[in-house]
């Protein structure tokens, strides 16, 4: 399993990749990534056929454990995912932006 840098994770966002956020939705509603897609950990093997089968997939969670997991499950259903080390924890730590839906700032929690 791939794990990139949020410096990276941005360049692949930048180039086309999809960055995936599955942690829980109380922890998606407090701050998430702007333009990161929602599906919680439980639900991304009955969603798995709304994510890309060409492209890339940037998982991320709040610290990086289970988007690993979610990272090794969807690589062995042929798609191309790599974890965001650190998770969205390691994002805000690198001055990039969490927000509310409303696009107020947001908080990881």
């Amino acid at each position: 399993m791939v794990e990139v840098s949020p410096p990276e994770a941005v360049a692949l966002v930048d180039a086309g990749a999809m960055l995936l956020d599955v942690r829980e939705p109380d922890e998606w509603e407090a701050g998430h990534v702007p333009g990161a897609t929602f599906i919680s950990m439980g639900e991304v093997q009955t969603r798995v056929g709304e994510l890309p089968v060409e492209g890339q997939v940037v998982v991320m969670c709040r610290a990086g454990h289970r988007s690993a997991i979610v990272t090794e499950a969807l690589l062995r259903t042929g798609i191309d995912a790599v974890n965001l080390a650190g998770g969205i924890s390691a994002w805000a730590a690198s001055d990039r932006p969490v927000v509310k839906g409303d696009g107020s700032p947001g908080t990881v929690i």
